[in-house]
Formats: C-alpha cells, structure tokens, sequence
C-alpha cells in the first residue's frame, strides 16, 4: 500500500513536471515565483531561512528546473523585496504578477497545482498556505475546490 502512494506521488509530479514544462514563457515563470513567495509568506513574514529554503527548492524542483536558474532567483529576491518593503504591497505586488496569468486557465491551473506542491514541500501544508493558495485561486477565478483547498 505504501509503495502504491510512492508511486502515485511521482507519477503525480512526473504529470506536474511535464505540464509547467510546456510553458516555457516568462509571465508564467513570474507568475510560478510569485506563487512561491505568497507560500512563504503565508505566516506573515519570510524569514532569511524561508528564503534560502525556497531558493533551494527553486533550484532543485523538476517544475522550474528548465527556467533559467539566475532569472528564476533574482525575480523571487524582487518579489520578496517588495513583502520585506511591506506585507501588504508585497501580497498586492505578487497577486498583480499571478493576475496575468488570468485568461489562460491551463497555465493558471498549472501554477496552482504548482503552488500547492510548494506549500506541501515541507511536509505540511497547513492551513494559512492554504489560504494563501484559495486567495491565488480567486485572484485566477478558479474554483479551490478544484484543487482540494
């Protein structure tokens, strides 16, 4: 039973990998970047460890792997600049760069799924990134239940 959910879980983001794969464009990348920022953010505050963790799982997910790494980094220290500025605008700024990707539901679809396996990536994906995530899919005018949320 264990090795079943193993291997649903990959092929699940074997799926995932495939599909971001498809976009390689730089408002969906933003967009994916934002996403993770409003993750990191969902407690309040991203601290200098939060940091580091989502650079490191930036640099290391199958799902931005193929982005250039530089661009991918420097974009999330912009949108993490602007929360570190102040909470408020920075979530504000983030949601503007998610909002572009409204219009195109496959690659919104894409971001949100990809923004729930950030969330997950820690092994607990608790209820204010959740919350961060329902808002992402508001913003998108997707459905949250669509995505378990």
């Amino acid at each position: 039973m264990l090795n079943w959910l193993k291997d649903k879980g990959n092929e699940a983001r074997a799926r995932l990998t495939a599909e971001v794969s498809k976009f390689r464009n730089r408002t969906f990348m933003e967009a994916t970047v934002a996403s993770c920022a409003l993750v990191a953010a969902a407690d309040g505050t991203i601290s200098a460890q939060e940091k580091q963790k989502m650079a490191g799982f930036m640099r290391n997910s199958d799902e931005l792997k193929h982005f250039d790494m530089p661009d991918v980094i420097a974009f999330f220290e912009k949108v993490v600049g602007n929360f570190d500025f102040d909470a408020a605008i920075g979530k504000a700024e983030a949601l503007k760069v998610i909002g572009r990707l409204r219009g195109n539901e496959e690659q919104a679809r894409v971001m949100v799924r990809v923004a729930c396996a950030i969330g997950a990536s820690d092994g607990d994906f608790d209820e204010a990134e959740k919350a961060v995530v329902r808002t992402i899919c508001k913003e998108l005018g997707l459905n949250p239940t669509d995505f378990d949320l």
